[in-house]
């Protein structure tokens, strides 16, 4: 009996993968159903990319407002009095209007670093619990399947054996009876015809035994490889959920070093601000100073 007449018509699951016997999958359809998975998986690393790179362009944003700060021309008073009041209430409202922009902008960007950093690490691990749950479910699945078509391809052969083992028993029985029968016109004759017809009989006996044995044969090859594709899937599933897990915590490093990176530039800033405020208060102190020397009196 050949293995395809033993398949019965074969239906499609909702993954669209064909079903043998009425619940195994194809191995070939698993493993590309797998490897789809990881390209989803790939698809998620490189959104992830894009994230990274929208962060490197807040930080070079940020480093331009630092370089259009850092070139301010100085300021000069042409008239002093009431006037230079009014101007260093201006710098004083500049200076504090862009530390707290930019000591926002980088609680913003920190933010964003660490909730990415998060979002990236936790989407990693269930993807990766899916996939290998996913995977050893599929592994399974084919391994039954091939359990079954096993026990089915041992159960017909050894009915095929049944059956024709009764049909050969019927013959002889019969070829007995009309050898009693008529005994008496050809003893020898038909005595010798019943030795051949046992031998014929004996040989195809030998055949279907030694048709049994392939098929039993086949089917341990049929698990053989069953468990195979199992071990295979089971291993690329551990590789590839070690792969994510270290993909994390890279990305997690590496939204940490910004946001640390972010925190440092953002100081370095407030401290320059501080320090061009101080400068402008020394400045206006002198301007005071000198006014109160020539005017001889105090200048509010």
């Amino acid at each position: 009996m050949e293995r395809g007449s033993r398949v019965s018509s074969a239906s499609v699951s909702s993954q669209g993968f064909e079903v043998v016997r009425g619940r195994g999958y194809r191995p070939l359809q698993v493993i590309a159903f797998v490897e789809a998975l990881s390209d989803e998986r790939d698809a998620a690393w490189e959104r992830a990319a894009r994230f990274t790179v929208l962060a490197r362009e807040m930080e070079e944003e940020l480093e331009l407002l630092r370089v259009r700060v850092a070139g301010l021309a100085p300021q000069t008073y042409e008239s002093l009095g009431e006037s230079a009041r009014r101007l260093f209430g201006l710098v004083q409202e500049e200076a504090t209007a862009v530390r707290e922009s930019a000591r926002q902008h980088a609680q913003d960007v920190l933010d964003l670093a660490r909730d990415e950093a998060a979002g990236v690490g936790e989407a990693a691990q269930v993807y990766a619990g899916a996939v290998r749950a996913d995977a050893d479910e599929r592994a399974r699945e084919v391994l039954e399947a091939a359990r079954a078509e096993a026990d089915g391809i041992r159960v017909g052969a050894r009915l095929e054996v049944k059956e024709r083992r009764g049909e050969t028993l019927a013959a002889l029985r019969e070829m007995r009876e009309r050898t009693s029968a008529t005994l008496a016109e050809g003893a020898r004759e038909q005595a010798e015809r019943l030795d051949e017809v046992e031998r014929e009989e004996a040989v195809r006996l030998a055949a279907l035994h030694a048709r049994q044995v392939e098929a039993e044969a086949a089917a341990e090859r049929l698990l053989a490889e069953a468990r195979q594709v199992f071990a295979d899937a089971e291993e690329s599933a551990r590789r590839r959920a070690e792969e994510a897990r270290e993909r994390a915590e890279e990305v997690l490093a590496e939204a940490r070093v910004r946001a640390e990176g972010v925190a440092r530039e953002t100081e370095r800033v407030l401290r320059d601000h501080a320090e061009r405020r101080e400068d402008v208060q020394t400045h206006m102190d002198h301007v005071c100073a000198s006014l109160s020397a020539l005017t001889g009196r105090a200048v509010e």
